[in-house]
């Protein structure tokens, strides 16, 4: 999958810090060596909207998909020692 990595960086950048914080660390310290399907389903939780993402990635809500709530686990992990 070809995603441009300065176009889905920016993407990262939110409203809120945290969902930037978290976000960019997934994208530097992980993205490149993640599946493609990892990639995708990174690019496309880029399309939600910041409340619906945060309590994603918080753990108040949950994705219906299993391979969705795999990547925010991922995404949620890149904080945790």
């Amino acid at each position: 999958m070809n995603l441009d990595h300065n176009r889905l960086r920016y993407r990262c950048r939110r409203g809120m810090k945290e969902l930037d914080l978290l976000l960019q660390r997934y994208l530097e310290q992980h993205f490149a060596g993640a599946s493609e399907q990892e990639q995708r389903i990174f690019a496309e939780l880029l399309e939600q909207q910041d409340p619906e993402l945060y309590g994603y990635l918080v753990g108040r809500d949950v994705p219906a998909d299993p391979a969705v709530a795999d990547v925010i686990r991922k995404i949620s992990a890149v904080h945790k020692p």
